[in-house]
């Protein structure tokens, strides 16, 4: 094999039916990447129209739940034979088949696993394209911090077609049979819900360490027309629930998209939930703030709380005062309320610095063990600096999931403090003018 001299071949990293993939570097970037040589030759026009597709279809997305591709090439090592070959990321994992060897991933997993795809095939979707063989061993699982969050990448878009085509003819060549939904199976037109049946089989297989449908092409394929997957009773029930609405028959009938994002998010926040050690008492810290619990709702302060929950996309956010002849408002759940108040406070007693970010709130040291039962991963806050410049409190923002927050994101946060700040000192006013109009 012949590529340019920029890209050093290590090792073999797989050998599908079409393609090889290499383990290679980018001696220019000084960067690892992943290879595929297409094995099938170019002297077929339909070959090749198939293999500048998938070439062309990768090099218009871009989401962090895809493969990304970074250049392609020919190999024309044989001048009768010349291959395509595409440069791509390296994941550092293995592949979603590859791991279930070991055996099923874990409740919080799969749902991680489901949030990413789910946001894949939404971008895949929106500019107007149909994955069609979405497997485990499309699905690339990244190994860094595995261990806190698993991350899955979807690749392969060589059979990808536009929304609204017809199932081709030969469908259970091109796809996988254990994967079909039942339109591709029947040869009907396929819209985004046969990647979503697709994508539920591979996540129940990921739940329970056993394909839905197994046997020969026609045995698994026509399957799936007269029965649904099992999903077992061990599985938590909001997962369950999901899994078991994505793989329905009836594309009509089957969960959207969005839906089953938003119910993979929600089991996480369960699943976290549950998953908190008991609640400890919280140490007693002087001086005593207003707790947010027993604050008066405050009409501006909770509109500015739920502006910084829209724009960062939380579940939660709050302010907090310490002068207590100021209001409070939160736009957290209840019965958490008092328990991130005494965080809050603690912030503003201890960490004397400006804005900052916690990634997971249980393994920072400035946060481990002061959350016990609220289902908080993740925080950002900002403090409240009145026009003088001296501290009077912070505004927070909360995620169940861990999550880094970015510049921008601590740039908006610290407007919205700044939004705050100016209420304070603008009530303050009020209050002098009228305690010298008293005296």
């Amino acid at each position: 094999m012949v590529l340019p001299e920029r890209y050093r071949v290590e090792h073999l990293i797989g050998k599908g039916g079409t393609a090889v993939v290499y383990a290679a570097h980018d001696t220019l970037l000084n960067r690892p990447v992943a290879i595929k040589v297409f094995t099938s030759p170019t002297d077929s026009a339909r070959v090749l129209r198939e293999q500048q597709h998938e070439a062309q279809t990768l090099a218009g997305l871009s989401h962090h739940a895809l493969v990304t591709l970074f250049d392609a090439g020919v190999d024309d090592s044989d001048p009768d034979q010349p291959h395509i070959f595409l440069v791509m990321e390296r994941v550092d994992g293995p592949d979603l088949g590859q791991a279930l060897r070991s055996g099923a991933l874990t409740p919080l997993q799969v749902a991680y696993l489901g949030l990413d795809l789910c946001d894949a095939l939404l971008y895949v979707h929106d500019r107007g394209w149909l994955h069609r063989d979405i497997k485990p061993a499309n699905v690339l699982l990244s190994g860094r911090h595995s261990d806190r969050r698993l991350r899955g990448k979807l690749s392969d878009f060589g059979i990808a077609t536009v929304l609204g085509a017809t199932a081709d003819d030969g469908e259970f060549t091109v796809g996988t049979a254990a994967y079909l939904s039942p339109e591709q199976v029947e040869g009907g037109v396929l819209a985004g819900a046969s990647d979503v049946y697709s994508l539920g089989l591979v996540l129940i297989q990921a739940a329970t360490g056993r394909v839905s449908f197994p046997g020969t092409v026609v045995e698994s394929a026509f399957a799936r027309l007269t029965r649904d997957p099992e999903v077992p009773d061990s599985i938590p029930s909001r997962l369950a629930s999901v899994l078991t609405g994505m793989t329905r028959r009836s594309p009509g009938e089957r969960l959207p998209l969005e839906v089953a994002r938003a119910e993979f998010e929600r089991s996480l926040a369960e699943q976290i939930a549950n998953d908190s050690p008991p609640v400890q008492p919280v140490a007693a810290v002087a001086p005593p703030t207003p707790a947010i619990a027993d604050a008066p709702p405050d009409r501006e302060f909770a509109r500015i709380t739920g502006i910084a929950a829209r724009l960062l996309e939380v579940p939660s956010a709050f302010v907090v005062l310490s002068d207590p002849r100021e209001e409070a408002s939160a736009f957290v759940p209840e019965a958490h309320r008092a328990e991130l108040a005494a965080l809050a406070t603690k912030v503003l007693l201890v960490d004397r610095s400006g804005g900052w970010t916690v990634a997971d709130v249980r393994e920072d040291p400035r946060t481990a063990g002061a959350v016990q039962s609220a289902p908080v991963r993740a925080m950002a806050v900002q403090p409240i600096l009145d026009a003088t410049g001296v501290r009077v409190g912070v505004l927070a923002v909360l995620d169940a999931l861990p999550r880094d927050f970015g510049s921008a994101e601590a740039a908006t946060l610290a407007d919205l403090a700044g939004l705050v700040a100016h209420e304070v000192d603008l009530r303050r006013a009020v209050r002098r003018a009228l305690f010298a109009r008293e005296s």
